[in-house]
């Protein structure tokens, strides 16, 4: 607790002069005592409260979901780090690895305020317009994926906040991790066009990956995580669409399961970070330029280490004996362009065509 020097040695100047008064009194001196003395308390205490509460740092939460080795975390540090040196009255505590909860959870949180601070991917229970974080060929390189994901003026950031901004959060920065592609069992058909692959993957429970992965040329069959390795090892599917390189290799090649990985880089494995409205609500402006200045620099460092992260792994999955199949900026292109032509209509019907044509005009 900080004492307001300058306003306690105005109180201690009041009390002698009271002690003066009380010297000269002609009658009743403890009346005059009692009087004062009650008067100098009450101000002695309404000026060290006032004292304390401006001197009071606040404590802001920060979640993040990513597994406890991710590099994810290191930048929940740096953030702190960044926050604290600045000295604007904030302090804050990381709890890394879901450990107040996962993705959904802390979203729901940090609407009621429970929670500061989060690092998760953004799903769209809330929001069907939070569905354009699954928009297949939204972008298929890093350098688009910059140009839209780190860029808070492109269409897709604009959109993204406006609708945060409608359930109570704030965008403070999305952070591309990596692009999602294919493991399979051996290297399919027309690999490298939008031809039949004479293949059968798993896909998660999203109709817009469904339909992207049919118009790519594969049959679709939707199942839960837990059932690939065991739908893979009997046949039951060849593969899934459901990792970033690092993802294919940690999980499946590691584990001898699946033979090939395709790179389509259909959709982005997307990060966000973003606070509470009503915290930021209580944050004086220097408070929101410190903040928004190191989520700002996270996210820039989580997309150089996830293009740099991208390559290495792509690298460990050859070296592990896996068939990397090589696509060229071409037959990607004309792939996305096939995508696009037939996945986003369908999308439009769920997110609006406005937000769709949005999207389209600025790429």
């Amino acid at each position: 607790m900080k004492l307001c020097v300058g306003s306690v040695g105005s109180l201690q100047n009041e009390w002698a002069l009271t002690s003066a008064k009380i010297s000269h009194a002609s009658a009743a001196p403890e009346e005059i005592i009692l009087k004062h003395f009650s008067k100098f308390v009450a101000a002695a205490a309404l000026t060290i409260g006032l004292s304390s509460a401006a001197s009071a740092d606040m404590t802001l939460k920060l979640a993040g979901v990513v597994p406890v080795e991710h590099y994810g975390n290191t930048l929940l540090d740096q953030i702190k780090g960044d926050i604290e040196a600045a000295n604007v009255g904030l302090n804050v505590t990381v709890f890394p690895a879901a450990q107040l909860g996962g993705g959904e959870e802390l979203f729901e949180a940090a609407a009621r305020g429970n929670v500061d601070l989060v690092h998760a991917v953004v799903y769209a229970h809330s929001d069907p317009v939070l569905e354009i974080n699954s928009l297949p060929y939204l972008v298929s390189s890093w350098d688009e994926a910059e140009k839209v994901y780190l860029n808070k003026g492109s269409a897709f950031n604009k959109i993204f906040a406006e609708r945060l901004d409608g359930l109570g959060l704030k965008l403070l920065a999305n952070a591309p991790e990596g692009f999602i592609g294919v493991v399979a069992t051996g290297v399919p058909a027309n690999a490298n066009n939008t031809g039949d692959k004479d293949m059968n993957i798993r896909v998660w429970s999203s109709r817009v990956i469904k339909a992207t992965v049919e118009s790519i040329g594969f049959n679709a069959t939707t199942m839960n995580w837990g059932e690939i390795f065991p739908a893979i090892q009997a046949g039951t599917v060849d593969g899934a669409i459901c990792c970033t390189a690092q993802l294919a290799y940690s999980a499946f090649a590691t584990s001898d399961v699946g033979k090939a990985f395709i790179p389509y880089n259909a959709v982005v494995e997307n990060t966000t970070y973003y606070a509470s409205g009503k915290t930021w609500e209580k944050l004086n402006a220097d408070q929101k330029t410190i903040v928004q200045a190191a989520f700002d620099k996270a996210a820039t460092d989580y997309a150089a280490w996830g293009r740099n992260n991208e390559a290495q792994y792509l690298t460990k999955l050859a070296e592990s004996g896996y068939d990397v199949v090589e696509i060229s900026n071409e037959d990607r292109a004309a792939i996305a362009d096939k995508v696009r032509a037939d996945v986003w209509p369908q999308i439009a019907e769920i997110v609006g065509k406005d937000v769709i044509d949005a999207l389209m005009a600025d790429k």
